[in-house]
């Protein structure tokens, strides 16, 4: 637009001076307006002109505007965390809990595989914790710091045993009876006589078969059983009982060994074959409270009633059956006048009310007689 409106005021006739000065109003009024006009064309034109900022002083006092350096990519580019498990002796483990933790980062966790090694990629670089937890083992911390883009790997990470471990300890039925069983083997009568069977833990473990024969294989080759089978003997002697074993020593040996037969005979069969093929325990197990009636009801239904091997109250078929057992096989060495089926029978009937005398005996007195037993529960009078 300037150049324009130069050519167009060339192409004008030359006026003389004091035309010229006689238009100096109008003519500066168009000057002005002229230069307005060619300003606000030139700043439209696009491309012609930039805007920029005013010169910012740089004197004393005066503060240059800052602006943020881009960052470096390479310098968060992230990096790994690797390495491998062991225990004091260099073998690996396995299955080791990892946790990595970073200031300002969430915490991540790994497991050693089968090698013992473990690895944490896209770790961002900075200061880091690493943890290892292992069943068995003490907890082992490590740190360090990871470079960008670095492949961080930690020399062998030794765990140490812990140097308490806890143990859960499940005792099994059979343990619990055995326990039990090494108590029982203790009672004796006057610290002397066997007194095996019978139990003060009211609910006392059940015994397997092996258990069983184990109680009465002890039982009948005691000292003492050999002791009081001599006794009985010597009585039957001086009262002349069955006295088709005559007199002398060898009526006395014939009486002792019969004596014998019948404890063995008893104890195995009424005690050990019969409750291990019936499932039933021969003890007496000790009430201790209640009223001394109920007591002594208890004690005494004790020679028909016993527990079975799953705690349940049943009829003692093992005590009835062995006592017949025992009688009938009696007949083999006992004199012809004392044998029969009628005093088989006779003699059933005897033992089995003596073991009920035997659970009177055991309920009331056996205790007190017997070193080194628990005390009771407190009686009901």
């Amino acid at each position: 637009m300037g150049s324009a409106h130069a050519r167009h005021c060339q192409g004008k006739p030359a006026r003389n001076r004091s035309a010229l000065f006689g238009e100096r109003a109008i003519g500066s009024a168009a000057w002005r307006l002229g230069l307005a006009f060619v300003v606000l064309a030139t700043v439209a034109v696009p491309g012609q002109s930039q805007q920029t900022s005013p010169p910012v002083p740089t004197g004393t006092g005066a503060i240059a505007p800052q602006t943020a350096a881009p960052q470096d990519p390479a310098q968060t580019k992230s990096g790994s965390i690797r390495g491998t498990v062991v225990d004091k002796d260099g073998a690996v483990i396995a299955n080791t809990k990892i946790e990595l933790v970073e200031s300002g980062s969430p915490a991540m966790e790994s497991v050693s595989d089968s090698a013992g090694n473990f690895n944490f990629a896209g770790v961002p670089p900075g200061t880091f914790k690493l943890s290892f937890t292992a069943p068995g083992f003490a907890t082992q911390t490590m740190s360090g710091e990871l470079h960008p883009g670095e492949e961080y790997v930690t020399p062998p990470v030794q765990l140490v045993v812990a140097t308490t471990v806890e143990v859960d300890v499940h005792e099994t039925q059979q343990e619990v009876a055995e326990e039990q069983i090494q108590v029982q083997e203790k009672q004796r009568l006057f610290g002397v006589v066997p007194n095996f069977y019978v139990t003060y833990v009211p609910n006392a473990a059940p015994l397997d078969a092996r258990q069983k024969f184990q109680l009465g294989w002890k039982s009948v080759i005691d000292p003492a059983s050999f002791g009081v089978a001599a006794l009985f003997a010597g009585f039957e002697q001086a009262n002349n009982t069955y006295s088709g074993y005559g007199q002398g020593a060898q009526g006395y040996a014939k009486r002792f060994g019969a004596s014998y037969a019948d404890l063995v005979s008893g104890t195995f069969i009424g005690g050990a074959i019969l409750p291990s093929l019936l499932k039933q325990d021969p003890r007496y197990f000790y009430k201790g409270t209640g009223t001394r009636k109920s007591r002594l009801l208890y004690a005494m239904v004790n020679a028909v009633i016993c527990k079975g091997d799953n705690g349940r109250w049943q009829p003692n078929y093992s005590n009835m059956l062995g006592t017949l057992a025992a009688g009938g096989i009696s007949n083999l060495y006992y004199p012809a006048s004392s044998r029969g089926v009628g005093l088989t029978f006779e003699n059933t009937a005897i033992g089995i009310g003596g073991s009920a005398l035997t659970g009177v005996f055991q309920e009331f007195f056996s205790r007190k007689l017997t070193p080194h037993v628990p005390e009771p529960p407190a009686t009901q009078n």
